[in-house]
């Protein structure tokens, strides 16, 4: 009995670096153009992501920090941006000064935008914003692994692009990783908010519908946020939380290959005025899987990032970088779902048993 209770003792404590190794968004690319992101609680440069104080998550669905994360501080920069444009996430493990990989595997990933208004994004404040979907993933093809998944065993980035038909404007950008493995009991999932601060170009005319507010689009009861039976078998009828995607939605999903270049912090803070028209995007995030759930559908789905479709030829031009400091940095990506429905790596197993005893 001694030697059953050491043997536990010694498991738990080998799943501290599992309790302890959450994250954070390190950087995001838009249409190539690389911006370095503050670790937590360290401001390091101009930025368009919204610092957090914490790498930990925001717990309970009505808490104000599910907004855009623990304690989430303004960003300096405001980015440039065209609706079309391609978005590259890239999350990190650990606190910064790494580049630990993202720890959890069970769970989706939700992108929301809300416009600024006549406020400048930098001086924004999301209260009672109006918020509206523009993608969401949870399983591959193979009904077994969740996207988040491969970010946690390559590092890849998430890419997806902006909604078509977006107004000019700034919007505020809110990215979220939801980790479920504690999602078996009621208030057990764990949030990863993260805001991005754009203004975008072009001469879209779109009004996004429907729209949600955070705090008030989750609740902890929600069948996407609360799943008793996660770990029984394939998960084939996943409901996402946060209602539908918009009309407006992202037009593609997939993802890319980890960003290895340097910090870039630019030197410069953006403008408040959108980018003037420049030609067609440069990029575009393709390869994503097909929709089950057309926007506007709350059907449940594997991928629901839009109708499916690449961007439109219509689209405005990639918008000019702002001035930086460092080298010019672009994202390497890898197009298609084939190489990312690949079974990733042995260690997904042994984090998918240590999501079992709900100890990461």
């Amino acid at each position: 009995m001694i030697y059953f209770i050491a043997l536990s003792i010694a498991f738990v404590f080998s799943l501290v670096p599992f309790v302890s190794a959450h994250g954070y968004v390190a950087g995001i690319g838009i249409d190539g153009q690389w911006y370095s992101g503050p670790a937590p609680g360290s401001s390091q440069g101009p930025s368009p992501i919204r610092m957090v104080n914490n790498n930990g998550p925001v717990k309970g669905a009505t808490n104000p920090d599910i907004m855009c994360g623990l304690s989430a501080q303004k960003a300096q920069l405001v980015a440039p941006a065209n609706p079309g444009s391609l978005l590259s996430i890239q999350w990190n493990g650990g606190s910064g000064g790494s580049t630990e990989a993202w720890p959890h595997e069970v769970g989706p990933l939700l992108t929301y935008m809300a416009s600024c208004g006549s406020t400048p994004c930098d001086q924004f404040d999301p209260t009672g914003a109006s918020w509206f979907k523009i993608n969401q993933a949870g399983l591959e093809d193979d009904g077994k692994t969740w996207y988040q998944g491969g970010i946690a065993s390559t590092g890849d980035t998430f890419d997806i692009n902006l909604p078509q038909n977006l107004a000019p404007g700034g919007y505020l950008i809110r990215h979220e990783i939801i980790s479920l493995q504690n999602g078996i009991s009621v208030g057990g999932a764990e949030f990863y908010p993260a805001c991005f601060q754009v203004m975008v170009g072009g001469s879209g005319s779109g009004s996004p519908s429907p729209t949600v507010s955070f705090p008030g689009a989750y609740s902890d009861n929600d069948p996407g946020i609360y799943v008793p039976d996660i770990y029984n078998g394939p998960i084939s009828n996943y409901t996402f939380p946060g209602g539908p995607v918009a009309n407006l939605a992202a037009t593609g999903i997939s993802l890319a290959s980890p960003y290895t270049g340097p910090t870039v912090f630019p030197s410069a803070v953006g403008s408040d005025t959108p980018p003037a028209n420049a030609g067609q995007p440069t990029a575009t995030a393709t390869g994503g899987a097909a929709s089950t759930g057309a926007p506007g559908s709350a059907s449940p789905s594997s991928v629901a990032p839009g109708d499916g479709a690449p961007p439109s030829a219509s689209a405005t031009g990639a918008a000019p970088a702002p001035t930086q400091s460092g080298d010019q940095c672009s994202l390497k990506r890898r197009e298609g779902t084939a190489s990312i429905n690949q079974r990733r790596h042995f260690r997904r197993s042994a984090r998918r048993a240590a999501a079992h005893a709900g100890s990461y």
